[in-house]
């Protein structure tokens, strides 16, 4: 059997980020500025994936699958740290 491996990471709109660069007043619910930011990609190129920059880092996992069988792995949640996951 040939090893194989896969990796798969969760990212979510980075809200503080989309305040920043839009000068959002921080009294806006995260939601809103996340709904706000997938309208305004839709409008721009038909579909609501944010591009890589307007989004964060929340997990990272893989897949392992070898002749001693599959493993999984998963690191990270929405409340941690990004810089620190990756």
């Amino acid at each position: 059997m040939r090893p194989a491996l896969a990796f798969d990471i969760e990212t979510v709109p980075d809200v503080a980020g989309l305040r920043s660069a839009w000068g959002l007043a921080d009294l806006a619910s995260d939601e809103a500025v996340a709904q706000a930011a997938f309208e305004r990609r839709r409008l721009k190129v038909g579909h609501d994936f944010l591009p890589h920059h307007l989004q964060r880092v929340v997990a990272i996992s893989c897949v392992f699958r070898d002749a001693d069988g599959v493993r999984v792995r998963s690191l990270g949640t929405p409340q941690e740290d990004e810089p620190r996951l990756i």
